[in-house]
């Protein structure tokens, strides 16, 4: 068996600590596809752990990491997770804030976070907007 079977067959079994270091192994941000691959997968698998702390701190230089996180947190429902992350300065997750507050029919809400965390306008208000149209 391979280790990417071996690695799936890990995670179907929720055996987390097995499944990343299979995959960690062969993962690379910025590798080939292959690589690639294996690295957004990693990052998909640390919340799946729910090993928050180290996706966080991936976070602070990884793209990919903060993007997983900052999606996985809102599929979650953790609005004020991504609030605090948005005031701290993580633009994506103000999107993925006001995206989902959109999304589930809180425009005005969205339209006040919008506002607090970026009150200068750019993108965030522009996704608002485009709810209304």
């Amino acid at each position: 068996m391979e280790w990417r079977e071996q690695a799936e067959a890990a995670e179907e079994l929720q055996d987390w600590d097995t499944a990343i270091t299979l995959v960690s192994a062969h993962a690379m941000c910025y590798g080939d596809s292959e690589e690639h691959d294996s690295h957004l997968w990693h990052m998909g698998l640390l919340f799946r752990a729910q090993r928050l702390t180290e996706l966080m701190e991936l976070a602070l230089t990884d793209i990919h990491a903060r993007r997983v996180l900052n999606r996985s947190l809102g599929r979650c429902g953790m609005e004020s997770a991504l609030r605090d992350r948005a005031g701290a300065g993580a633009a994506d997750a103000l999107y993925v804030l006001v995206r989902r507050q959109c999304e589930t029919g809180r425009t005005q809400e969205a339209r006040r976070t919008a506002h607090e965390i970026e009150p200068a306008g750019g993108y965030a208000h522009r996704m608002v907007a485009s709810y209304q149209d």
